[in-house]
């Protein structure tokens, strides 16, 4: 039987996603982690949250937790014993095993059913991918665009750029897309433009200072996904 393709979507995403969680954390931290400072604990609830989250959707993309039901178990129960066996297996590759860490991987699994039980697909996705901008935005003591200027650039462009495509997709004003109106403008940017505000808000609060790159990067990404979801509803329609 052929899996539907939101299914096959979730199964690449987790694929690619647990593969390189492994590697990355079964070699040394690279030297480019001491520098940036970043909150380690904290990342580690990031890295989990996301896990589960894919693991829930590869298994049941369509259909929110339901704790009556044996899935969501399997899934805890998976995102806990793989966070037992990636502390364990640290210790063999020259890192250390650390119980806070598991306690950040265990607030991360939990965080992550909290999102499939309270969110949809698309609305899901676009939480996740908010926490994961917001955190690589200000895990940092040090501005990622000084260390790594293209990868940031990249970053925000794309990352931005696909959460306004899953904001359109949750709100579907594609449904009602004739042309390109004030209205659907100002409703898909909504959101994105003042997520966008609040990080680098929250960025200059933190002492970490107003980035106007990471502004006009995010700033195309969002514009360009607007534009893009606009033209692909009107194809749709032809």
């Amino acid at each position: 039987m052929s899996l539907p393709y939101r299914q096959k979507l979730s199964i690449v995403a987790l694929a690619v996603y647990w593969s390189t969680i492994f590697i990355v954390t079964h070699v040394p931290i690279p030297s480019l982690v001491y520098k940036a400072g970043v909150s380690d604990k904290w990342l580690h609830g990031v890295v989990y949250m996301v896990l589960v989250v894919l693991i829930w959707l590869a298994v049941s993309p369509y259909r929110k937790v339901n704790w009556r039901k044996t899935a969501v178990w399997g899934v805890l129960f998976a995102g806990l014993c793989y966070s037992v066996l990636d502390e364990v297996l640290q210790g063999y590759v020259g890192r250390n095993a650390d119980i806070e860490d598991f306690w950040a991987n265990f607030g991360g699994v939990v965080a992550g059913v909290m999102i499939v039980w309270f969110f949809g697909f698309h609305s899901a996705v676009l939480v996740v991918t908010g926490v994961c901008i917001f955190s690589l935005a200000n895990l940092t003591k040090v501005n990622p665009a000084d260390l790594v200027p293209t990868a940031n650039a990249v970053f925000n462009l794309f990352a931005y750029g696909l959460f306004t495509i899953l904001w359109v997709q949750v709100i579907k004003p594609s449904e009602r897309i004739k042309r390109f109106s004030l209205r659907y403008l100002i409703i898909s940017l909504a959101l994105p433009a003042g997520f966008l505000c609040a990080v680098e808000l929250f960025s200059a609060i933190a002492g970490n200072g107003f980035r106007i790159e990471n502004v006009i990067y995010s700033g195309i990404g969002i514009a360009g996904a607007v534009v893009f979801v606009f033209f692909k509803a009107l194809a749709a329609k032809s």
